[in-house]
């Protein structure tokens, strides 16, 4: 376990939930509680004080994904990125995988609907993604995006980036959901186009963060449907004109995002920061390893791909002759939290999960019997 992480949160031992939320440090907390107790004592330096925890955030989130801040803006969520790209593409087809999280479907119905892009929705393998072979065997002359969830929601399945550009070319654009990976797992982000990421899951910074990075061909491309007052030149004159979108990623800024949150984001993303990307990883694949040996010495079939270089902290599995459902109770009676599906659990620890969580998970899995 990496101990120095681990001492910053007070999360049950047995919580294996983060791949759906992830309970916030006491860093996140503070700041947070501070940001408030500073609102409520308001003077005429107060929101502008306030105002300096998003540029921050977004300074930090810009380093983690390799890029600066003129390609980062904060939003407060991934949906709303996903949105700002889909409404961004004016036309042609884009390709977007049938088994992805309903996140990344809806803008795109969305923008069909508006006569703007066409989904044409990719059907991965059991058990495995979106990988360049299945791109590349859908693409055609009209695709002009491809999108994807940087890691499976179901699975943990990871996907290649590097070789998703290499197989759609420099003129297309790759656009990644990256919440079930930022933080967690060291991708080559600069392949991707656009990354949107919240950061209420893996970066555990509570609900309502989050960031957009957009290259240079992102932001020649994609129309800024979405931009808001705070999304344009001269942010500061209100002269009743309309002014045109901010040159770089701001011009995804629709208003104000909260500064309360922005702090938590701060102080999440620089503990993420601190102790690495690749240290945090490092962690989490061994109480994956640890997980995966736990379920399948007790009859466990498991659903993630087994090569911890094609998956990132997800480990979705059936019990054989046992309703999820019961799984789940007995899992529960252990003090263990995990995701619940109608047909499969999944289990996903986070670099400050203890060995005790397996051992929770042995227990649990041997009460129920053959």
């Amino acid at each position: 376990m990496l101990t120095s992480y681990a001492s910053h949160f007070d999360t049950p031992a047995g919580y294996l939930d983060f791949a759906r939320f992830g309970p916030p440090s006491r860093d996140a907390v503070t700041a947070t509680a501070r940001a408030l107790e500073a609102s409520a004592h308001a003077d005429h330096t107060t929101v502008d004080t306030l105002m300096r925890a998003e540029e921050t955030a977004r300074d930090t989130a810009a380093r983690l994904a390799g890029t600066d801040a003129r390609h980062t803006v904060l939003l407060p969520n991934a949906s709303t990125g996903l949105f700002h790209a889909a409404l961004g593409v004016r036309e042609g087809v884009v390709l977007a995988p049938r088994t992805d999280f309903p996140a990344n479907h809806y803008p795109w119905r969305r923008s069909a609907d508006l006569g703007r892009a066409t989904p044409r929705w990719l059907d991965p393998a059991p058990g495995s993604g979106v990988t360049p072979d299945l791109v590349r065997a859908a693409l055609t002359d009209d695709v002009v995006a491809v999108s994807v969830s940087a890691v499976d929601f179901r699975t943990g399945f990871r996907a290649d980036l590097a070789a998703l550009r290499e197989a759609i070319g420099p003129d297309r654009l790759l656009i990644v959901d990256a919440i079930q990976a930022f933080g967690v797992a060291a991708l080559p982000w600069d392949a991707a186009d656009v990354v949107v990421a919240g950061g209420q899951k893996w970066l555990r910074a509570g609900w309502s963060t989050g960031f957009a990075t957009l290259s240079d061909r992102a932001l020649q491309s994609l129309e800024p449907v979405l931009t808001g007052w705070t999304g344009v030149e001269d942010v500061g004159l209100f002269d009743g004109a309309e002014h045109p979108p901010a040159p770089d990623a701001r011009r995804w800024s629709i208003t104000n995002l909260s500064p309360v949150t922005a702090a938590a984001f701060a102080a999440a993303l620089e503990l993420v920061e601190r102790h690495t990307v690749t240290a945090i990883e490092a962690a989490i694949a061994v109480r994956i390893a640890e997980l995966t040996e736990t379920v399948e010495a007790y009859g466990g079939r498991v659903l993630s791909p087994t090569d911890p270089a094609r998956c990132a902290g997800i480990l979705s599995f059936t019990l054989p002759a046992h309703d999820p459902s019961l799984v789940a109770k007995a899992l529960q009676a252990e003090g263990v939290t995990p995701t619940v599906r109608t047909d499969s659990l999944r289990l996903s620890p986070h670099a400050s999960t203890p060995p005790e969580a397996a051992e929770r998970v042995g227990a649990a899995l041997s009460s129920l019997g053959d």
